[in-house]
């Protein structure tokens, strides 16, 4: 893995980086929530933690800390941070957004996905 620099109000910090993909959809959208909370300082974190009927969910949240250990990459000013315990689960992943008639929201293919729940809310 490479290391990218990341640049803030208050410090520069080192980070790994991380393979997971943002479209530019979901780019976008993301832009257009932080303009909606009138927030500069907002990452967009991804995660993945213990649950669902399949074993495993994915979390995806605003937030402003960069921690130790997480992996970082900026996608034209949206900064997509991912812990390191999640960081295998997710590595190749891409991250999109849909707005249809049949569905809105953020949507995950990651191909280390084994399976998904009948809802798709959780995998294994």
């Amino acid at each position: 893995m490479t290391d990218t620099t990341l640049t803030d109000s208050t410090t520069t910090e080192s980070a790994p980086a991380h393979g997971v993909g943002l479209t530019a959809t979901a780019a976008a959208k993301v832009r257009a929530l932080y303009e909606q909370e009138a927030r500069d300082d907002l990452r967009l974190r991804v995660a993945v933690q213990p649950g669902g009927c399949s074993g495993l969910i994915y979390q995806l949240y605003f937030d402003e800390r960069l921690l130790d250990g997480d992996a970082t990459v900026d996608f034209d000013g949206v900064e997509v941070v991912i812990d390191k315990t999640s960081v295998p689960y997710l590595e190749g992943a891409s991250i999109d957004f849909e707005d249809t008639i049949q569905k809105q929201g953020f949507t995950i293919d990651n191909p280390n996905a084994g399976g998904s729940c009948a809802c798709g809310d959780s995998f294994h």
